[in-house]
């Protein structure tokens, strides 16, 4: 009996399979069409996995507010035949989702807590809540919150922020970000053992089932994310910041969405290091790849 990790070509179901290594079995768009009721429900039946860990989404923000149905059958839909068949096989099943479920402002003083109200708007963070409404159906769940997730390096297949820095400050003269968006990135090896180690090895947790914000502690904004970015990679462009009003993008960002780790962090789990630190560890690992690949 496996784990199934959906979204497996991904950036963290990609990483969560590393990780299980033969624990794992994943599947993706090209062999497993999630909004297709009967075939996860067969599929699943026929694996029976000990445990499901559902990586899969619609995640092009913008493109949500033109393509709302295709949206929700990814994001909802799909999650609605996962929760029913992890809860006929009673099998755990862990929703990775999203900080763009608070669409909260930075006068709320603190980091939101996994027992604060969601307030989503867009069609990808609202899709998003219903999704996790829609795991909630299964009696042993997980909802991983999190936030702005780059992989490995060595990841060549990977689309994220970190990289999108790297490709315009290597062609652009300067970079021009946004800067009154707060929230905390995250490395997704971090956040892929911290999932390994709520869920358990077994596939069994012994953490109570429910919400769990997971990612890199401390907080920053895009800009000043970007300008760290740029510094480490030793590159001299300068990053300006500019309001979210200026980006003008189709769908609403949360102004503040930093998440309070605590009750991960209680469980003794993996520390997440600070954002900072995990920024620091990809480069590090940047330079192995691009020495390796100079031999």
């Amino acid at each position: 009996m496996s784990i199934l990790v959906t979204g497996a070509a991904g950036q963290l179901g990609a990483e969560l399979c590393r990780l299980l290594a033969a624990e794992a079995v994943g599947v993706d768009v090209d062999t497993l069409d999630l909004t297709d009721r009967a075939a996860v429900l067969e599929t699943l039946r026929r694996l029976t996995p000990r445990a499901v860990i559902h990586c899969a989404a619609y995640t092009q923000v913008d493109q949500a507010e033109t393509d709302a149905a295709r949206c929700r059958a990814v994001n909802v839909t799909a999650v609605e035949s996962l929760a029913e068949v992890c809860r006929e096989l009673d099998s755990p099943l862990v929703q990775i989702s999203t900080d763009y479920l608070f669409a909260g402002s930075p006068g709320i003083g603190r980091p939101w807590r996994e027992d604060d109200t969601p307030a989503p708007t867009g069609v990808y963070a609202v899709t998003k809540l219903e999704g996790e409404q829609a795991a909630a159906a299964c009696p042993k769940h997980i909802i991983v919150r999190t936030c702005g997730l780059y992989a490995r390096p060595l990841n060549l297949r990977a689309r994220n922020f970190v990289k999108t820095i790297l490709r315009l400050a290597r062609t652009q003269p300067k970079l021009r970000v946004v800067d009154d968006q707060r929230c905390t990135p995250t490395y997704v090896p971090h956040l892929a053992r911290a999932i390994v180690y709520i869920l358990g090895t077994n596939g069994t947790s012994s953490a109570p089932w429910g919400i769990y914000n997971v990612t890199n502690s401390g907080e920053t904004t895009w800009c000043k994310f970007a300008r760290e970015i740029v510094r480490l990679a030793g590159f001299d462009v300068p990053v300006e910041p500019i309001a979210t009003a200026e980006f003008a993008a189709p769908a609403p960002r949360p102004a503040y969405s930093v998440l309070d780790t605590t009750a991960y962090h209680r469980l003794g789990g993996p520390v997440m290091p600070g954002w900072k630190e995990a920024l620091g560890e990809y480069f590090a690992e940047l330079k192995q790849v691009e020495e390796k690949a100079a031999e």
